[in-house]
């Protein structure tokens, strides 16, 4: 297959990272891939859906991880799957033997293990630049959602119109469903049985990177998980606490012990980002250093800083994205041509073990196998983001009362612009349009 070729189905198809922030996968294919990385890392704890399908497609993802690498030219593909992940590495061994490009790399059950610049570098030895993109080192990051989703595109003519997602927590039955995207978070726990709390929060994501939503938010492509908790867990408390009393408890309990820094995976690859610093130079009001203000650009957000790194329970990860948005607001980016100080001696010892934190974040009860269960799943009513990836949003290009057809564009891809098209999950009529989202009430 030719990429240009590739490069179109993937992109009318809808597909992005099924996960994380959405870039549109067209937009990793590039020549100047010469290593592909599976990510069934899968760091989050309570998640279960990347390895559950890679247990369950095999083959399928393993034949189109051999057909990427060979229309991109690149030269061989590693597998990042956790040796904890038993189920899934037997899956792969069984198959593995048929694809002699395909290689598997068992890693430890610590967190942050997902982060592709840690995957890149525990896979392939390579450390992506601060401030750089992984094709930069001659390496694309897939997960393992995405890869399914692209063989789904190339062998059914199937775009993206559902999304699995792991529900777990205060649950009846955690389990992993394959749901319509612009479903209600309502709805999709409805398919795990009861809330087991009377008043329950709901995390779209994991524990550490999710963010709190409202019962009535809506699946998009990269909604990995429901997690249901109750409202006054550890957790749920953390996601709710305001910055500006996060930087006032800073300002009295700062002691500068560096754990935030010394525990940071990006700082032990020898990136620019040291929280200890950022949080002395925000709390002492002095701008005479702007290092730990621009270095801010380099954290990805894992949370361990706050949630299992710091002794007296501040949140430098949520005061250092909040300063991070503001510089990118201003227009700041990140300095040019920073280089990586080398990897840390303490990187191997200072990795953090997701039982450890799972104690820490008082979440082991909830660690269950929550099976994957393919079922048909529908929706009454489903309202359909026209941005659910990184890049221009989808413009619509129906209007209210069009019947349509699941798998039938609702939303065009931005011409000449990092954008995706945006499909009908469900047949039914359209009953709203705007610039925002298409509903379509289900027939």
């Amino acid at each position: 297959m030719e990429l240009k070729e590739l490069i179109e189905i993937v992109k009318n198809a809808g597909v992005c990272g099924a996960g994380g922030a959405g870039f549109p996968t067209y937009g990793k294919l590039d020549e100047r891939a010469k290593t592909i990385v599976l990510n069934c890392a899968e760091c989050e704890p309570l998640l279960r859906l990347h390895r559950q399908l890679l247990a369950a497609y095999t083959y399928e993802i393993l034949s189109t991880l051999t057909l990427m690498a060979q229309t991109v030219g690149a030269k061989r593909v590693i597998i990042g799957v956790k040796e904890a992940y038993t189920d899934t590495v037997e899956a792969l061994k069984a198959q593995l033997g048929s694809f002699p490009m395909i290689s598997m790399k068992l890693l430890t059950e610590v967190y942050p293990a997902g982060d592709e610049v840690i995957l890149i570098y525990e896979t392939t030895g390579k450390v992506v630049p601060p401030g750089s993109i992984p094709i930069e080192v001659g390496v694309a990051v897939f997960n393992v959602e995405t890869v399914y989703n692209i063989y789904r595109a190339l062998n059914q003519q199937a775009p993206v119109t559902r999304k699995y997602v792991t529900i777990n927590g205060e649950v009846e039955h955690p389990c992993t469903r394959l749901v319509p995207l612009g479903m209600t978070v309502a709805e999709v726990v409805k398919q795990a049985g009861s809330v087991t709390v009377e008043d329950p929060a709901y995390l779209m994501g994991g524990p550490m990177m999710g963010f709190l939503v409202s019962p009535h938010e809506v699946i998009t492509r990269t909604s990995n998980a429901i997690l249901v908790l109750p409202k006054d867990h550890p957790v749920v408390l953390r996601k709710q606490a305001k910055n500006t009393i996060n930087l006032k408890r800073a300002m009295a309990a700062c002691c500068q012990c560096r754990m935030c820094t010394d525990l940071c995976p990006r700082y032990l690859l020898g990136h620019p980002i040291e929280p200890h610093a950022f949080m002395q130079a925000a709390t002492s009001g002095t701008t005479q250093d702007v290092k730990p203000f621009l270095n801010t650009m380099y954290c990805v957000g894992c949370g361990l800083c706050e949630m299992y790194s710091c002794m007296q329970g501040l949140s430098p990860r949520s005061l250092i994205t909040e300063y991070k948005n503001g510089l990118r607001a201003n227009g700041i980016k990140p300095p040019k041509d920073v280089k990586a100080a080398p990897v840390r001696r303490e990187y191997k010892s200072r990795k953090v073990p997701l039982k450890r934190l799972r104690a820490r974040l008082g979440l082991e009860k909830y660690n269950v196998r929550a099976q994957l269960d393919e079922s048909p799943v529908s929706a009454g009513q489903v309202k359909i983001k026209m941005s659910q990836h990184i890049g221009a949003p989808a413009i619509p290009c129906v209007k209210v009362g069009d019947t349509v057809k699941e798998g039938q564009v609702i939303g065009t891809a931005k011409e000449k612009a990092l954008s995706l098209p945006v499909h009908a999950s469900t047949d039914g009529v359209v009953v709203d349009v705007n610039d925002k989202a298409v509903t379509i009430k289900a027939r």
